[in-house]
């Protein structure tokens, strides 16, 4: 019964992670926005930090430092186009 119940945990794993891939939210975190793009979290903040996509910061409840959050648009735009271009520096 062991082959059958790791299967079966394998499988509910991979159901998961399908489900969770299709799910459309209105705002994603830097986390969940690297996932969907299977690129590193750190380089989604530095592309919010950047500029080169719009990004917003709200209050997470993990301390006193505001989170970096993306909109569904944002997504679809990237998806679309890409990155922004790299703002100039003054």
């Amino acid at each position: 019964m062991s082959l059958i119940e790791d299967r079966l945990d394998r499988i509910e794993s991979l159901l998961t992670r399908l489900v969770e891939r299709e799910m459309v939210k209105d705002w994603y975190s830097t986390e969940e926005f690297a996932r969907l793009l299977s690129k590193a979290e750190f380089t989604v903040r530095e592309w919010c930090r950047l500029g080169r996509i719009h990004a917003e910061k709200r209050k997470s409840g993990r301390g006193a430092f505001p989170a970096w959050v993306i909109s569904n648009h944002e997504l679809l735009r990237y998806r679309r186009e890409g990155l922004l271009p790299q703002p100039e520096r003054q």
